[in-house]
C-alpha cells in the first residue's frame, strides 16, 4: 500500500514538473541582441558606396525568427524589424536627428513605435489598434507590463545615436502593422536625417522589403 502511495505520488511530482516547467523557462528567459552582420551582406539594403554608409533590414516576420523575444508582438499588431547600419568610412555618422518611416504599398506611413506605444498595447491586448480614447494614457499603464517585458522591449530598440567608424550598429524597430494583411509586400522603409562629422546630412536611405521577401522565398 504505502509503495502504491509512493509510486502516485511520485507520478503527480513527475507530472506537475512538466507542467511547470514551460512556464519557469519563459520566466527565466532573457533577451539577446542577434549579432549584426555588415549591412551590406543583408537581402534589403541600402548601400551608399560614396558616402561608406549602409543600410539593411532583417523582419522578425516568421515564428521561428520571433522566438528570440519573450512578448509576441505579432499577437499585439506589431512588426520587429532588425535595423542595421554599417559605417564603413573612416569618419563618425551622427544618428541623432534621424527620421524613420515604414511605407506600405498602399502609402500608409507608419513610424516606429515608442516604448510607450508597446507598453500600451501590452496593457491592453484584446484590443489591438488605436485607442479610441484621445486622452493620454495614465502612467500606471507601464506599471501594468512586467519588469521582464519592459527590459526586454527597452533592451531589444534600437538606440544608437551615432555610428564609429568602421563598425556597425543595431537594434529592433517595432511598426504597428495591426489590420495590414501583407505589410512587407510593396513596401519601402526610408531613413532620413543622418549627419556626417561635419554635419552634412547624407542622402536619404530607402529599402524595399521585396528585396527581403523576394530572397526569403529563394530556394536555399
Amino acid at each position: 500500500m504505502s509503495g502504491r502511495i509512493h509510486f502516485s505520488s511520485l507520478r503527480l511530482l513527475v507530472v506537475g514538473a512538466a507542467l511547470w516547467a514551460p512556464t519557469m523557462c519563459m520566466a527565466g528567459k532573457h533577451f539577446t541582441m542577434p549579432a549584426p552582420k555588415p549591412a551590406k551582406t543583408y537581402p534589403a539594403h541600402d548601400d551608399h558606396v560614396d558616402e561608406a554608409v549602409a543600410l539593411a533590414l532583417d523582419p522578425y516576420d516568421t515564428a521561428d525568427k520571433a522566438a528570440i523575444f519573450s512578448v509576441r508582438y505579432s499577437d499585439l499588431g506589431f512588426m520587429p524589424v532588425f535595423v542595421i547600419i554599417t559605417n564603413d568610412g573612416g569618419q563618425p555618422v551622427s544618428l541623432a536627428g534621424t527620421r524613420v518611416q515604414l511605407i506600405t504599398a498602399d502609402r500608409t506611413k507608419i513610424p516606429p513605435a515608442t516604448e510607450d506605444d508597446i507598453y500600451r498595447r501590452l496593457a491592453r491586448p484584446t484590443g489591438a489598434g488605436p485607442s479610441p480614447n484621445p486622452l493620454p494614457w495614465p502612467k500606471k499603464v507601464k506599471t501594468s507590463v512586467s519588469k521582464e517585458e519592459q527590459e526586454e522591449i527597452q533592451n531589444s530598440m534600437f538606440a544608437a545615436r551615432a555610428v564609429e567608424p568602421h563598425s556597425t550598429q543595431a537594434g529592433f524597430m517595432f511598426f504597428d502593422v495591426a489590420g495590414i494583411s501583407a505589410p512587407l509586400a510593396g513596401a519601402n522603409l526610408y531613413l532620413t536625417g543622418a549627419t556626417d562629422a561635419k554635419g552634412h546630412e547624407l542622402m536619404y536611405f530607402e529599402v524595399p522589403l521585396e528585396k527581403y521577401l523576394n530572397a526569403s522565398q529563394t530556394p536555399k
